[in-house]
């Protein structure tokens, strides 16, 4: 296998730093934010709870030996990805919000699903 999975696991990683110390990062595409552009109430929790989760198997994607535990790791991130596609995509009050942020992930999710067989 490439390093192809390791690369986005990094990035993944990378992000979901950044969310958890700016939510903003993430509150603001999702149109979940106030007219300042600070995270609305409980947004901030959140944010965090998602970034804990992505940095979690972004790790994993990384530390994982090849394998059914590294394809475990690309399984555990493309079902996250088309989850929040499918949440976000459904439930923002915004909806060219809803789309914006339903297409990133799910194109994170696919990019991620083909890297376990590149």
């Amino acid at each position: 296998m490439t390093p192809l999975p390791r690369i986005l696991g990094a990035i993944t990683a990378l992000y979901s730093v950044a969310i958890i110390v700016r939510p903003r990062l993430l509150a603001r595409p999702c149109g979940l934010v106030d007219k300042e552009g600070e995270p609305l109430p409980g947004t901030s929790t959140l944010v965090a709870a998602v970034g804990a989760r992505d940095l979690a198997i972004g790790a994993a994607m990384m530390a994982a030996p090849e394998g059914a535990a590294l394809r475990t790791a690309i399984a555990a991130r493309v079902a996250s990805d088309w989850g929040d596609a499918a949440v976000f995509g459904t439930t923002l009050p915004d909806p060219a919000a809803r789309r914006r942020v339903a297409g990133v992930a799910l194109a994170w999710g696919a990019v991620c699903a083909v890297s376990a067989f590149v």
